[in-house]
């Protein structure tokens, strides 16, 4: 056994594969189950005792030799097509790999994030569990305000009141605890709300609010801010709108309105036939939430905004459904591939 073994290892060492048939010839001849190697370890329990230790160190080399010709024979092989031109087979199938996507929401949230960046917003994140003076008393909400109630709000503890944060607006609040004028920055982030599932509803979304903070700061300055996003976002033929509204921490308060991009102001079910599409509440920052942060309001004056990522969303890419953002369904969400 010993000769055979060691004529087999000097006919591996001679062997030559030009091609990948050859090549699985070899590897059929010697290292398949039915192969030369494997037969002959199945024979190595008949050898004496006093020739197995030097029959196996042989046997060993023989299957070393022969794994490490395979490898040789791939190399030569790889490299052989490489520097081939004009070799390639087009009939080949590709290896296809399936890259994954980012979510719709986080390309939108990083569209305004890049918007308001291009104008010096800075970004400033904060605690999505949050006490009551940060998310409420704070921003002016008054006691008997209808958002305090636990229909509107995921209260954690009572006495004194923890819950999840409702607005973004908290964020601001600990920006101006923490930082002098002048302040210009947005606030990304997730916000929670005791609201009914619905297509138009959902009890977790994501907002981005800002904040302008400085000496002279005018309500000719929101304005001109939002009209470069709106045009930035939903592109340069874009209109707004502002509207009276009411927000406990802004005075005076206004809800905006773009021109819808779907029909161009003419009128259509989107924009229920009015040729505009609510996106924001925005407003001047009351001097009592100044006040609260510890800035004083007769030097200095500020706006701030603040948007449903969702919202935008569904607009930018007419999407009829906010429940499909959380579903993570693969055939919605690799739709947004080629969006980044």
């Amino acid at each position: 056994m010993k000769e055979k073994i060691e004529h087999l290892i000097r006919e591996i060492e001679s062997f030559r594969a030009d091609t990948e048939a050859q090549m699985e010839d070899f590897r059929l001849k010697y290292l398949s189950k039915k192969g030369m190697i494997p037969s002959l370890f199945g024979e190595f329990r008949n050898v004496p005792n006093e020739q197995k230790r030097e029959v196996g160190v042989l046997l060993n080399t023989l299957k070393t030799k022969a794994q490490e010709q395979i490898e040789r024979f791939k190399a030569q092989l790889d490299e052989k097509e490489e520097s081939s031109e004009g070799n390639i087979d087009l009939t080949r199938p590709a290896n296809w790999s399936n890259a994954g996507s980012r979510h719709p929401l986080s390309i939108v949230r990083n569209e305004i994030i890049d918007i308001f960046g291009r104008i010096g917003f800075t970004v400033a994140e904060g605690p999505e569990i949050e006490d009551d003076f940060h998310n409420f008393t704070a921003l002016n909400f008054p006691e008997e305000h209808p958002a305090r109630d636990m229909q509107d709000t995921f209260f954690i503890e009572k006495d004194p009141d923890i819950a999840l944060r409702t607005h973004t607006s908290s964020v601001q609040v600990r920006t101006m605890e923490n930082s002098k004028p002048p302040i210009r920055m947005i606030f990304p982030g997730r916000v929670f709300r005791n609201e009914a599932i619905s297509a138009r509803a959902h009890c977790i979304f994501h907002q981005v609010e800002g904040l302008y903070v400085d000496e002279n700061v005018s309500f000719a300055d929101l304005k001109q801010t939002l009209l470069y996003f709106a045009k930035e976002m939903f592109g340069e033929n874009t209109d707004i709108r502002l509207r009276p509204s009411y927000f406990p921490f802004t005075e005076p308060s206004a809800e905006m309105d773009v021109s819808c991009m779907i029909c161009g102001g003419k009128g259509c079910n989107i924009c229920k036939y009015t040729g505009w599409v609510e996106i924001l509440g925005c407003g001047m920052v009351d001097p009592n939430v100044l006040e609260s942060c510890g800035i004083d309001p007769q030097k200095y004056s500020g706006f701030a905004f603040g948007m449903g990522i969702e919202r935008i969303t569904m607009l930018k890419y007419q999407i009829n459904d906010l429940r499909l953002f959380f579903e993570n369904d693969l055939r919605f969400l690799k739709q947004f591939e080629a969006s980044y």
